[in-house]
């Protein structure tokens, strides 16, 4: 027998984590001149930052999302923020009747309150490249025989800098083989493959945060140009073995 050495953390612990995140990031927010003046509120919700407010130029939301993905017990960092004045395009892929933010574009195979397109996920997404700035895939990747394509469309239609939100059964807990719609295990080194393991010449990505609380598995990818350098190891080392 495999003794599994993850088990999720309980409420009442998930309760603390988010309290002691409060407190890490209202002091680190507190002591750190580069945050001065960003009107950008961090909610902590079972290890999960949410992100709102406005910045005035990306590379500000690149920061405020770096700072809070280093304190340790984050598991994602996810968010709808202004940029230079523009709401972001938040798409919901899968979202069935429940979207991550009520504001978000939801696509689902099947028609349902919350949704606003039909769309097959295994096929083409009705976007246009480089139209969308931020992406969820919540448990939806583990529906999948092969996931690579879908992966692939979110590259395409990711702007720049955009953001894919991965969040699906980690293989090692049961809700991962429960419901009999899954048909994909995954895990944090899952991840590390999609980053790091595709064919010369495909979409690649560049992990900007990955990580599993025992129950399931998160990772935050942004979309990396073809002729891209391959992602420093050391960077790498902070997720994945």
């Amino acid at each position: 027998m495999v003794a599994l050495a993850q088990a999720p953390p309980s409420a009442e612990r998930l309760r603390a984590l988010d309290g002691f995140l409060d407190a890490a990031w209202a002091e680190q927010a507190r002591h750190d001149e580069r945050l001065r003046g960003l009107a950008v509120e961090v909610r902590f919700d079972r290890g999960v930052a949410h992100l709102a407010g406005e910045v005035a130029e990306p590379g500000q939301l690149r920061l405020v999302r770096e700072l809070v993905g280093r304190l340790a017990g984050v598991y994602g960092v996810w968010g709808r923020v202004r940029v230079g004045g523009r709401d972001p395009v938040v798409v919901d892929l899968g979202c069935g009747g429940q979207k991550q933010y009520p504001t978000n574009l939801g696509l689902d195979i099947f028609p349902a309150p919350g949704v606003d397109a039909v769309a097959d996920l295994s096929g083409s997404l009705p976007l246009a490249d480089a139209s969308v700035d931020v992406i969820f895939t919540v448990h939806i990747l583990e529906h999948l025989i092969d996931f690579l394509p879908l992966l692939d469309e979110c590259h395409r239609v990711l702007r720049p800098g955009g953001v894919l939100h991965v969040m699906s059964p980690w293989w090692g807990h049961v809700n991962a083989v429960a419901d009999p719609t899954h048909v994909r295990l995954l895990d944090v080194q899952t991840i590390k493959g999609v980053c790091g393991q595709r064919p010369p010449g495909t979409p690649r990505w560049y992990p900007l945060h990955a990580g599993c609380d025992g129950a399931s598995i998160f990772a935050d990818l942004t979309p990396l140009p073809v002729d891209a350098p391959p992602v420093d190891p050391t960077h790498l080392a902070r997720f994945f073995d």
